[in-house]
């Protein structure tokens, strides 16, 4: 799990979807008005909510449990960008 202050300030959402979709995740576009995205993990079908703002938290949030249920790492995940 990368610390805090290793995680850029804001990551685009759709650049952050483009490098899941490149791991292997579903993405789903299709949330309320637009205002999210849901991804889905390719190993156990786990769903996680990718907001409209992905701002350093919500990244450590996002990365957290994406590292929790499969095996990718957020060096995995810089490495598709």
């Amino acid at each position: 799990m990368p610390l805090l202050s290793e995680l850029p300030g804001e990551v685009k959402r759709k650049k952050l979807a483009k490098a899941l979709e490149g791991l292997g995740f579903v993405i789903n576009k299709q949330g309320g008005r637009g205002s999210h995205y849901k991804i889905i993990c390719p190993i156990n079908g786990k769903m996680i909510i990718l907001p409209n703002r992905l701002d350093k938290d919500v990244l450590y949030y996002v990365v957290r449990e994406i590292e929790k249920y499969t095996d990718y790492t957020w060096q995995d995940i810089k490495n598709k960008f």
